[in-house]
């Protein structure tokens, strides 16, 4: 799944979400939240916010500062044997990846987890052009298997069962699979066996990239990803540029973070640091540094801090809505409170513009994100791009419904015509109260009414208060007497 091209319809997305996908997903991300709040108490909730201090200022110092680290990884990069590629957007990242493999002949290409590549639809353009892909992360081959994307994006199958996954395995790899999660691990590892050692080229994406040595980090749970990096003779790594850091003290700052952030591990199990070329590995190693919409980014002051995400999935486990609705409503690679700012910001609010609306701010995803990254302010301002218009894209909202709001700007804004229509209110509020008589209200009010009452409006806060404090008066006179 791309980045989309045709407007994304979350509320129609949303209202199609499967309600065996929901409490799929609902599970998983319980466990995963259970198993994070573990290993947090354990590290010690001020030595966490230091660490999550740390990782901030790490990955801001690196964006601040992108032009400087990215030329000095490049340096690195090509002083260790590897070579560096630079990418515009997804069709230069794509031809630069076709050409590679056309040069040297690649027939089957095996891949460890990559949500770039995702992005920017690697595999279709790959397999267009008749060159085999497997995927190799575990929940990236099922998915693979099941003609799907990833529904989370570090844990790509969370949406399915191991029933249905069992089921899937006796129809595409024709064998008698149980519904045991060792023994599924088990047979997609020998399904892939002989595909790592036949793959002409091994593609992945990278966690960071340290510019101090020009070191490749590849984070996994599975050994998949490092034998798509060693056993090819072609290894080509596909990265956006905002994953560049300065040094290895960074990388200890945020492997700490991802490690529990991700699983609730005080480490993964497979932390992979690949520097150009090395004895024994791929004979060439080529380096794809991704564009596509970042360096736009940067350039808002307020959005750029979006950039940070390290990928850890922890704002998806703890959002409300994504955990209503799961990661296909979203309709694009991102899901969660990550896509709703990443989305917009790489296609524009004129495709993504509803995406910002999808959550409730309750700021759950900041306390929980491991570099401190703003979501609620990101999302806030992004809606204000949408109401306004992206200066790239012109107005994206009707004028009817600008005109509303300027209304209620107005209104709001004088305290004259808030407490008239405070009392209004009170008194019309008796058509739009639901009820056994009225089932629901009439387009477009039903929105509203189909799922709830309509708020009672008892009083005004002013009233409330002079009557508080006169009471509160009253009664410290008498205690004085």
């Amino acid at each position: 799944m791309t980045l989309p091209v045709s407007k994304i319809d979350f509320r129609k997305n949303s209202r199609n979400a499967s309600p065996a996908v929901v409490k799929a997903t609902q599970n998983s991300t319980r466990t995963a939240l259970k198993k994070r709040a573990e290993v947090v108490e354990e590290f010690g909730e001020e030595h966490w916010q230091q660490l999550r201090r740390a990782g901030h200022e790490v990955r801001l110092h690196a964006l601040t500062h992108l032009n400087r680290y990215l030329a000095k990884l490049e340096q690195n990069v090509v002083a260790a044997g590897g070579k560096v590629h630079w990418a515009r957007d997804a069709e230069e990242a794509k031809g630069i990846v076709l050409g590679l493999a056309s040069r040297h002949g690649v027939k089957s290409i095996v891949k460890a987890k990559s949500m770039v590549s995702e992005e920017i639809g690697l595999n279709e353009a790959l397999e267009a052009k008749g060159i085999r892909v497997f995927e190799t992360d575990l929940g990236e081959f099922i998915v693979q298997l099941a003609g799907q994307h990833p529904s989370h994006i570090t844990a790509p199958a969370l949406h399915m069962t191991k029933e249905e996954i069992a089921e899937l395995f006796r129809e595409k790899l024709k064998i008698d699979a149980r519904p045991v999660p060792e023994e599924l691990t088990e047979h997609a590892r020998l399904a892939l066996r002989k595909e790592f050692l036949n793959a002409g080229m091994g593609i992945s994406g990278g966690n960071f990239l340290i510019a101090e040595t020009g070191t490749l980090v590849i984070v996994t749970n599975e050994g998949n990803g490092r034998m798509s990096t060693t056993l090819p003779p072609v290894h080509v790594a596909v990265v956006g540029i905002e994953k560049v850091i300065p040094d290895w003290e960074s990388a200890a700052v945020l492997l700490k973070l991802l490690a529990r952030s991700v699983s609730g591990s005080k480490i993964t199990a497979y932390n992979t640091f690949i520097t150009g070329i090395r004895e024994g590995g791929p004979k060439e190693f080529h380096l794809v540094l991704l564009d596509n919409g970042r360096s736009r980014i940067l350039a808002d002051e307020v959005a750029r801090e979006a950039l940070m995400c390290i990928r850890c999935g922890a704002c998806m486990n703890t959002c409300p809505v994504y955990n209503q609705v799961g990661g296909y409503a979203y309709g694009a690679v991102y899901q969660g409170p990550i896509g709703s700012m990443l989305t917009p910001l790489m296609m524009g609010t004129a495709i993504a513009g509803g995406l910002p609306f999808a959550s409730t701010l309750c700021g759950a995803c900041a306390e929980l994100c491991p570099v401190m990254i703003p979501i609620p302010e990101i999302l806030l301002h992004l809606r204000k791009r949408f109401v306004e218009g992206d200066a790239f894209e012109g107005p994206s909202v009707p004028g009817g419904l600008k005109g509303m709001a300027a209304i209620g700007r107005w209104i709001l804004g004088s305290p004259a015509l808030y407490r008239l229509g405070a009392r209004l209110a009170r008194i019309f509020q008796a058509p739009l109260r639901r009820g056994d008589w009225l089932p629901a209200l009439p387009p477009p009010l039903n929105r509203w009414t189909l799922a709830r009452p309509f708020p009672a409006f008892k009083g005004d806060f002013r009233r409330w208060w002079k009557g508080h404090t006169a009471a509160a008066g009253s009664k410290e006179g008498k205690t004085h007497e």
